[in-house]
Order: structure tokens, then C-alpha cells, then sequence
């Protein structure tokens, strides 16, 4: 628990997100980013010929961390700037060097390459959790691929699908999210040094007019900070459509993490699956014996919050004047680091309730016993074509057949008894079957289909290929959390 109790402090950081994540959207990750913006400026104006010296770059790289929060805090208040303070906070430990900084440059220039920057590493956490939590759910369809268990449409029972098979539904959908973030992380540029209004002209000024510079300088910024390229066009800002973009792309691994959580905690209401519960764990205060699945849970309810936050950056790309206005500032600096806060803690608990040896637990007596209970329903087809083939008439077999699934149904529905839709049938000479054929018939594996091939199709052609590319063994511990 937080010292904090006495002002408010955002779930994120004291119940939910990851200490990696809370460092990326930190004040330490953002103004160091800054100053290392400052340092590839000063280095490429140098380069370039204006009047930098390699002494200056020297102390502005040495002093990237050597922040003094007090200096900048009191500078900002009192000329309410917050790049000027930073600028001035700077300055009074790099004295040589001060008069350089920010030489040129707008604000945007550190405040937007900064948050390109803080997107791209923030999406490759999520990458690599994603990526795991792909591979322990495929390491879960291939364990469970051949285990029968009821498949619905309408959450009516309808034919039988494998506990595998089904994971594999959930794992194809976060696979859809990892394509969409791997494009977007490709897709990603920085601002680069367009200056005031997008035109650069306060670097055509320092460059006397000379084009070719001014577009290196941008080219040796981009190198230096990791990027192979900057924005074509712009206005001071990047266009916040790339918020928007992004916070997308999490909005829709939110989408894919609640199906699944749903389907999770629909399945424990049915005591087939069960997400972990700890020895000592208390799942309701009032009823001791309740085990609710909290943790899947959870992941509804942030995913919730995450999916309705796309909604931000959507309105603030839509309402930006012209060149820029300064109503996206308060907004995206918290609707893009929560979308990113929210979704790291989705893909914890997810790692959390998909570990191969404390995860979900499936209860395979419970799963038959359900699939044994309405498999007569669904085996009523085949029983029809084999009667058929012995001579019977298709139309007097169906009929037959739905006056006694009215008479088992009846019967389990309101006298609570067992579904006995296989003795009426094996009673009837019509059906010309016996009740050791009908007890054959009427085995769920005949009844899945190609669910086993499917799941080792998928696990071979769409899940090995990500591994592979991104170095993970079929031992998914490999990937640290």
C-alpha cells in the first residue's frame, strides 16, 4: 500500500500497471527524452556548421540525468512555460552550453518527439507480453485440442467443439491485435524539426536558406533517436490522428482480453473452467465458499475503461485548428499513457491466468458430464442416417426423433431428471439400433469434427512463425514479464 493516503493516486500505479510501464510514462523517462532531443539537435547543428562546439555537446550529454526538479518547478511558475523551465534547468548545469539549447526549435520539438518516442517503447512492452500471453494459450489449446466440451451459438448449447479448439479462437483474435501493433510500431515517426508552424523556416533562417541542411539536420535527429524517418508534413504538431492510431490498436487488444475473460467467467459459472485461486484467497465476504473468478474480472473491467478511452484521442484529432491548438495537451498526456497503463495490466493478469503450471484449471469430469448431457440432442442426426441406411424413412425417422427429444427434454427440464433421449430411441424397433450401438454412436470424440487438426494447423502456421520471429522457444518462460 501507498504512504500516500491523504490525496488521490491513480489505481494504475498502486494496484495495476507494471513498474516497467510506470517508468515509461515517468517524469524522469520524459525530461531525460527531452534532453536527449537537445543533445542530437546540438550534435547535428554542429555538424552542419552552426556555431556549436563538440565542448557543448560534451556537457549537454553529460548532464542528460542530472535533473534538478526544484530549479525547473520554481522556473516554471513563475513564467508558466514548461519547456522554458526545463530549458533554464538545463542551462544552469551545462553553463557553456546554455546559450545553445533549444536552438531553433519550438516546443514541439521535445514535447512530441518525446511522446513518439515514449509510444514506440511503450508498444514494444506490449509486444512482448502479448506475444507471450499468444504462447501460453497456444501451449493450452495444444494440451487440451482432443478434449470434447460443448460449443454454443446464442449461449445455447449447439454442437461440440475441444477446450483447445476454443482457445485457439481467443489466441487467432490476439494475433489479429499483434499484426495491427507491429504495423503501427513500423508506421511510427518522429516529428523531426519542422519548427513553429510545420515550415521550417526558423532552421532556413539558421542555415541561410540552405534546403539540404535543413533536412539533414531533421535525417541525423531521426538516426540518432532510433527512427528511420520523420513525419512528411506537419503542422507544429504530429497529427494527432497517430494517437488516435495507436490507443486503437490497444483499444482493440482491450476487445480481445474481455471475450476472453467473459468467456472464462461463463465457463466457471458452469465449474468447467476455473481461473487460479490461491490457498488462502477469500472470494466473498459473506459466503465463504464462493471462488469468483476476480482476476478475469478485472480484465472485463479495465478493458472496459480502455475501450471507452479511445474515445479521446478520436476527438482530439478531430478538433485540432488549423496548424494546432493546445486543447489536446491536458487530454492525450492522459487518455494515451492510461490506454497504455490499462492495457499493461490487462496482459499481466492475462500472463497471470494463462500460466502453463498455476493457471486456468479444467475440470474434465464436469466438461464430460455437460457434453454427456445433451450429446443425445446432437447425435440424433447420425442416428437418423443410419436408420436410414438400414431402410428406414428419413421422414418418419425425424419425426420420431422429435417426439422424443420433446418427451427427454420435458423430463430433464421439469422433473430434473436425466436426458434418456438414447433409451427411447434404442426402445423403438424403428430405429432398428441397439443400445451398445446407440452407447457408440454417442461418443463425444466422434462429434469435434477436425478440432485437433485445426488447433495443430494454427499452433504450426500462425503461432510457430511469431515465436520463431521473435525468438521464443517453446519454452514461453523465455520471455521475462
Amino acid at each position: 500500500m501507498s504512504n500516500n493516503t491523504n490525496s488521490y493516486e491513480s489505481p494504475f500505479c498502486t494496484r495495476y500497471a507494471s513498474k516497467e510501464m510506470q517508468y515509461i510514462f515517468s517524469a524522469d523517462k520524459k525530461f531525460t527524452t527531452w534532453r536527449k532531443l537537445w543533445v542530437a539537435l546540438a550534435r547535428a547543428e554542429m555538424k552542419l556548421g552552426l556555431g556549436v562546439t563538440q565542448e557543448q555537446v560534451d556537457e549537454l550529454e553529460a548532464n542528460i540525468e542530472n535533473i534538478d526538479y526544484e530549479v525547473a518547478a520554481a522556473r516554471e511558475k513563475e513564467v508558466r512555460h514548461d519547456v522554458m523551465s526545463h530549458v533554464y534547468a538545463y542551462g544552469k548545469v551545462c553553463p557553456k552550453a546554455e546559450p545553445i539549447i533549444h536552438l531553433g526549435a519550438t516546443s514541439c520539438y521535445v514535447g512530441d518527439n518525446t511522446d513518439v518516442i515514449i509510444m514506440r517503447d511503450a508498444m514494444q512492452v506490449i509486444k512482448r507480453k502479448l506475444i507471450k500471453v499468444i504462447s501460453q494459450l497456444a501451449a493450452f489449446a495444444d494440451k487440451y485440442k482432443s478434449m470434447p466440451c460443448l460449443a454454443y451459438t446464442h449461449l445455447q448449447p449447439a454442437q461440440l467443439t475441444t477446450v483447445g479448439k476454443r482457445a485457439t479462437l481467443w489466441c487467432n483474435e490476439l494475433i489479429m491485435d499483434l499484426e495491427d501493433l507491429e504495423y503501427r510500431i513500423s508506421k511510427l515517426k518522429l516529428l523531426g524539426s519542422k519548427g513553429t508552424t510545420g515550415t521550417q523556416a526558423s532552421f532556413m533562417e539558421l542555415f541561410h536558406g540552405d534546403t539540404d541542411k535543413v533536412k539533414k539536420l531533421e535525417e541525423l535527429i531521426a538516426e540518432e533517436m532510433g527512427f528511420d524517418g520523420v513525419v512528411p508534413v506537419s503542422g507544429q504538431t504530429y497529427s494527432r490522428k497517430v494517437d488516435y492510431q495507436v490507443c486503437s490498436v490497444l483499444a482493440g487488444i482491450a476487445q480481445s482480453a474481455s471475450k476472453f475473460s467473459n468467456d472464462i467467467r461463463i465457463l466457471q459459472s458452469f465449474k468447467e473452467i476455473e481461473e487460479p485461486f490461491e490457498k488462502n484467497q477469500i472470494g466473498s465476504s459473506a459466503m465463504a465458499y464462493k471462488r469468483n473468478p476476480m482476476r478475469d474480472e478485472r480484465i472485463t473491467s479495465l478493458a472496459r475503461y480502455v475501450m471507452c478511452d479511445v474515445l479521446n484521442p478520436a476527438f482530439t484529432a478531430a478538433t485540432q485548428w488549423f496548424e494546432r491548438t493546445l486543447d489536446d495537451s491536458a487530454n492525450k498526456r492522459i487518455a494515451v499513457a492510461e490506454a497504455f497503463l490499462g492495457v499493461d495490466a490487462i496482459l499481466n493478469i492475462m500472463l497471470n491466468v494463462t500460466d502453463p503450471e498455476n493457471g486456468l484449471v479444467v475440470y474434465e469430469k464436469i466438461v464430460r458430464r455437460r457434453v454427456m448431457a445433451e450429446l443425445p440432442f446432437m447425435a440424433t442426426e447420425n442416428v437418423i442416417m443410419d436408420a436410414v441406411e438400414k431402410g428406414g424413412s428419413r421422414q418418419e425417422l425425424h419425426e420420431r426423433i422429435r417426439q422424443y427429444s420433446m418427451q427427454a427434454g420435458a423430463r430433464v427440464k421439469q422433473e430434473g431428471l436425466d436426458n434418456n433421449l438414447a433409451d427411447l430411441i434404442a426402445a423403438d424397433p424403428i430405429f432398428k439400433v441397439t443400445k451398445e450401438e446407440l452407447d457408440n454412436i454417442m461418443k463425444p470424440e466422434n462429434y469435434i469434427g477436425r478440432c485437433p487438426q485445426q488447433v495443430d494447423e494454427f499452433i504450426a502456421n500462425c503461432v510457430k512463425p511469431i515465436l520463431d520471429a521473435n525468438g521464443v522457444s517453446d519454452d514461453v518462460a523465455e520471455i521475462n514479464v
